[in-house]
């Protein structure tokens, strides 16, 4: 309905923006509150150098792409601080460092009090600087839900954000958020449906709606979501591969995601393969290919770590994992050894914290620590049940099966399993049919009955 050219300095680029949207609410005949007059000409700073910096840091969040995580987090800190020093009253920057901390340690990626604090000051300076906003509002649902699993108190600002904001995609994509934690699976689909009519490029919300399908096996339309994220960026090698991890998720064929694979390594070398390297180190693991899983694990930098469920483990437990596949048990203990140590910090330094307990209660099962591994791994559960988080409360309890499994508890790893099989965010049917850790209990009639139950349906003739 409406197109023209500009060619000016950057330096105008705020008041090119206010102009553009005057001109397309004049062309649609839109009419204007006295507020959103208002709001097409405030600009965010007077510094553009901050509002570069800042774009920068948005950009690795909510790019197509948003790979790794954690250094683009620490990145989009950096960024922040630069922009921040530069303007200090810079509302917009102030409340993206805020989600920058808290996503740093509600990721785990850096679950320390100071981290915490640092995102709460992020909060407070927003509050001050502007205590009505929605952004403001909208940070401090943020900073609720991921410093401190605050769900109702989160949904409390995200109804004041919303109130000034009401076409923001975000806030629609954490009511989502906020819904699926509360077991609300059918509200966070709606939810985040709307987040991302709003906002259709959006690979954060993109993802957050796959993950939500995929977390109540409805394997389709997690994959159809996943193929939107790959129509927006087609040469991303993680895209291109993850429709079809989905795929094997949902019926354990394997074929599909090894001809994606296959693919893409004979275009020739890339970082292609940093990118997948979770993916193919997993697969390598479920096709019981030491040689494929060396390679994989070689791209995960050594410092780095391993994400299983929604927690990450250090590059050790790989190296554990990759041994056991070699049958070589002295390299294997060795490895979770180190593994066990590193992740023994972390429960000390956050014993509040389900996930690193849950990891410690692994790798104690693993080097035949039974007792252990069953108190730890009880006393995970007991921190954090389904009824407080019905994503991670799931994830613990599925990984207490698995350390019964590991432990030689096979009663109660199929009395947990039979369980967790039934709820959103429990094991697929990809993951019984194939990965290692359920080896023990294949042949039993009712771990069988179990992995049939989850099978996918066949079409009505």
């Amino acid at each position: 309905m409406w197109a023209d050219k500009y060619d000016c300095e950057l330096a105008d680029v705020f008041a090119i923006q206010s102009e553009i949207a005057e001109k397309i609410a004049d062309q649609l005949q839109a009419k204007l509150s006295p507020k959103e007059k208002r709001a097409i000409n405030e600009r965010p700073t007077s510094d553009l150098a901050a509002y570069d910096l800042y774009l920068r840091a948005k950009e690795l969040i909510y790019g197509l792409n948003p790979f790794p995580e954690r250094e683009n987090l620490f990145k989009m800190v950096q960024l922040l601080d630069q922009a921040l020093a530069r303007d200090p009253a810079f509302l917009l920057a102030h409340c993206l460092l805020a989600r920058a901390h808290d996503n740093l340690y509600f990721a785990n990626y850096d679950r320390t009090e100071t981290r915490l604090a640092l995102a709460e000051t992020s909060v407070r300076a927003a509050v001050r600087l502007q205590p009505d906003s929605g952004e403001t509002h909208l940070a401090q649902a943020i900073h609720f839900y991921w410093g401190y699993l605050n769900y109702d108190r989160a949904r409390e600002e995200l109804a004041k954000a919303q109130h000034a904001l009401p076409k923001h995609a975000q806030i629609f994509q954490f009511l989502g958020l906020v819904d699926r934690r509360q077991g609300r699976w059918d509200e966070a689909i709606r939810h985040l449906e709307h987040a991302l009519d709003l906002d259709p490029r959006n690979a954060d919300v993109i993802g957050d709606l796959g993950d939500t399908y995929f977390n109540q096996r409805k394997y389709g339309e997690a994959i159809a979501v996943a193929n939107r994220a790959l129509a927006l960026e087609p040469r991303s090698a993680f895209l291109r591969t993850y429709p079809a991890w989905l795929g094997v998720n949902a019926d354990a064929n394997l074929a599909p995601l090894r001809a994606v694979v296959n693919t893409i390594e004979a275009e020739g070398p890339s970082s292609a393969a940093v990118d997948v390297a979770g993916i193919l180190f997993q697969t390598a693991l479920r096709e019981h290919d030491p040689a494929e899983a060396v390679r994989a694990l070689a791209n995960i930098p050594s410092e780095g770590y391993i994400r299983e469920a929604d927690y990450p483990l250090p590059h050790a437990w790989g190296e554990g994992l990759l041994a056991k596949l070699r049958q070589d048990a002295p390299a294997a203990g060795a490895a979770f050894i180190a593994a066990r140590a590193e992740t023994e910090k972390l429960v000390r330094a956050q014993p509040g914290n389900a996930k690193p307990l849950t990891a410690l209660a692994l790798m104690d099962a693993e080097l035949g620590d039974k007792e252990k591994a069953i108190q730890e791994g009880r006393t995970a559960c007991d921190m954090l049940p389904p009824a407080k988080d019905a994503i991670s409360g799931v994830l613990l309890l599925s990984n207490l099966a698995r350390i019964y499994a590991l432990t030689g508890e096979k009663d109660l790893a199929l009395e947990q399993l039979d369980i967790v099989s039934k709820l959103p965010c429990g094991p697929t049917y990809g993951e019984l049919c194939l990965d290692p850790y359920w080896d023990s209990l294949r042949g039993d009639p009712r771990f069988e009955k179990i992995v049939a139950s989850l099978a996918p349906k066949k079409a009505s003739p």
